[in-house]
């Protein structure tokens, strides 16, 4: 499978080898990409670990809340490949006291910090990523949601605005980049046990509604996201932009 040789590829949102960005990162170099990872502060020892198992990549930090730390990113990616052809953005992230308390206690310092780093940093990266993309006569985006956009599930609260917000940025940016040749989509996975999921109470019962009620009676892995994400980055979803891909073995379309 050489469907990403001579590609060129951006992956924001790996945290350690159980992150849904990193299936990715795999699945797309398995595929013959060359790879730039970023990588949080508190991260840059596992993401440097996995790093090594990729041909040539390159490591960065960034810091999503930072335009300047994104901007140097791309400026970096320029110098070393000259170009990028696709961009994988699965970051998301909400103050932990967010998550437990009721909704309606949902403060505005948090609300504030779960938009920016879930939702509008998809826009700022994009904003980056365009002039690159545009050098090799397109490119496609990725992103990761999740039902809880559509949903109420328990503990998931403001990150649940977050990737509405998320999911309204994909149809947006699909429309104005459409015409560059610059494709966005996300994918909808299923609950993983992340570094993320961590931080949701009750976590464990929600992969058990899931294993229970879903029609394929499993929970997903992260090497299936990663699957379905090679193919939405790939000349074979080329028609493909302003797609939310359910991953999830089936759980969004059952009611009971």
């Amino acid at each position: 499978m050489t469907q990403f040789a001579g590609k060129v590829g951006l992956i924001v949102g790996v945290a350690s080898k159980r992150s849904i960005a990193w299936a990715i990162a795999q699945s797309t170099a398995k595929g013959g990409a060359r790879l730039a990872l970023t990588y949080q502060e508190r991260f840059e020892g596992h993401v440097s670990d996995l790093a090594q198992s990729l041909e040539q990549p390159l490591v960065l930090p960034c810091d999503l809340t930072s335009d300047d730390q994104i901007a140097a990113v791309f400026a970096r990616i320029d110098e070393e490949f000259g170009g990028l052809d696709f961009l994988v953005h699965g970051a998301a992230f909400a103050p932990r006291e967010e998550l437990s308390a009721p909704f309606s206690q949902t403060s505005r310092e948090g609300f504030k910090t779960a938009l920016d780093v879930s939702a509008y940093s998809l826009i700022a990266l994009t904003r980056g990523a365009v002039p690159l993309m545009e050098k090799r006569g397109g490119g496609s985006v990725l992103t990761l949601t999740y039902l809880g956009s559509e949903r109420v599930f328990p503990n998931y609260n403001v990150m649940g605005v977050a990737k509405a917000a998320l999911e309204a940025n994909v149809r947006y940016l699909a429309a104005d980049l459409g015409p560059r040749n610059i494709r966005v989509n996300a994918i909808s996975a299923g609950p993983v046990k992340t570094l993320a999921a961590a931080g949701i109470s009750g976590f464990s019962s929600i992969l058990g509604v899931y294993r229970d009620r879903a029609p394929l009676r499993r929970n997903i892995e992260t090497s299936e996201v990663g699957e379905a994400a090679a193919f939405l980055l790939s000349p074979a979803a080329s028609a493909i932009t302003g797609e939310v891909l359910m991953v999830d073995a089936g759980f969004h379309s059952v009611g009971m």
